[in-house]
């Protein structure tokens, strides 16, 4: 079968479109025969050795994955029927097939394409964990959205609104459009100078803010929080990590500081995490969370479409289709 394989930590300039053998599902996972695949920020991570407890190369890339179902592991309980097409995060999935754990997995929304449910597991619970799980916002709050324009960021927007917040839109220019369009209050230029100021002139303290951005955001999402209600909610760091030390806690900022990881989350709390998934439904159900319309790409457009979504020049979710 065709799968993109990574080749070194030097980034996805390393990524390969090879022939490897199909793989067995273990006692305890499923064989998929792909049918989209999920690009990510983290999938660039991986290819840096940046992701914590990434894979080592050389490795078949890739971790958001919908597929039908055309194997099933002998340990499995209450397993999906051959033929169910199921989404979920697992591994090896920028590939034809992909041997996927079990856990965590759901079925594909009811006459939704495998294409459409991308991000679904991925993009949108991350944004609605965020928000209400960890973030716990209320009504009438506002909430500052880093990287709005990306897979998380415009699910946040629209999530954020459905639930009464005011939202704040931090992007580049180019993507201002896009955010307006979503319903944001206020858009902010994310490549600002002086970003908490232009913050601060423009809204005020926020009540809430998603950080998934780390070096280039992180100081000024503290700087902005509202002292000791406001919380921030990091669960990213695309543009490095950041650091805030106990004295910048104690002295100068006094923000509640949460973190998110969504595969953490459903290994750690799997009651959370189907209340999460079942809360998710009843959006779809609503029609509050819409089919998806990512912009598909090749197998061998992989390794392109990550460099761009590490230069920061994408909008959007990008996936794969190993059929193109």
């Amino acid at each position: 079968m065709r799968a993109l394989v990574q080749r070194s930590l030097h980034g996805p300039g390393d990524m390969v479109l090879t022939d490897i053998p199909r793989p067995d599902p273990g006692p305890n996972e499923y064989l998929i025969r792909v049918g989209a695949a999920g690009l990510n920020f983290a999938d660039v991570s991986q290819t840096r050795g940046t992701y914590g407890g990434g894979p080592r190369p050389p490795y078949v890339a890739g971790f958001e994955v919908v597929g039908e179902v055309i194997d099933v592991g002998s340990r499995i309980a209450d397993p999906f029927p051959i033929g169910s097409h199921i989404i979920g995060n697992g591994r090896r999935a920028f590939a034809e097939y992909s041997a996927v754990p079990a856990a965590g997995f759901v079925a594909v929304p009811d006459g939704w394409s495998d294409a459409e449910s991308l991000g679904m597991i991925l993009n949108w619970a991350t944004a609605l964990a965020a928000l209400r799980t960890v973030g716990e916002v209320r009504a009438g709050e506002t909430v500052l959205i880093h990287a709005a324009a990306g897979g998380v960021g415009q699910a946040a927007v629209r999530l954020a609104r459905h639930y009464g917040a005011r939202v704040i839109a931090a992007a580049a220019q180019a993507k201002h459009d896009v955010l307006s369009a979503l319903g944001a209050d206020e858009v902010i230029d994310a490549r600002h100078p002086e970003l908490a100021r232009s913050i601060l002139d423009r809204t005020g303290r926020v009540d809430l803010v998603l950080e998934s951005v780390g070096k280039d955001t992180l100081g000024a999402s503290m700087a902005v929080a509202k002292p000791f209600s406001g919380r921030v909610v990091i669960f990213g760091s695309s543009s490095g990590p950041g650091s805030v030390s106990t004295a910048d806690l104690i002295f100068e900022h006094h923000a509640q500081l949460r973190s998110l990881h969504i595969g953490a989350l459903a290994a750690a709390h799997p009651a959370g995490y189907d209340a999460l998934i079942a809360e998710l439904s009843a959006l779809i159900e609503r029609g509050v969370y819409p089919p998806g319309r990512p912009q598909m790409h090749s197998l061998g457009d992989g390794p392109a479409v990550l460099e761009r979504l590490e230069a920061g020049v994408t909008t959007g979710k990008h996936g794969l289709d190993p059929r193109l």
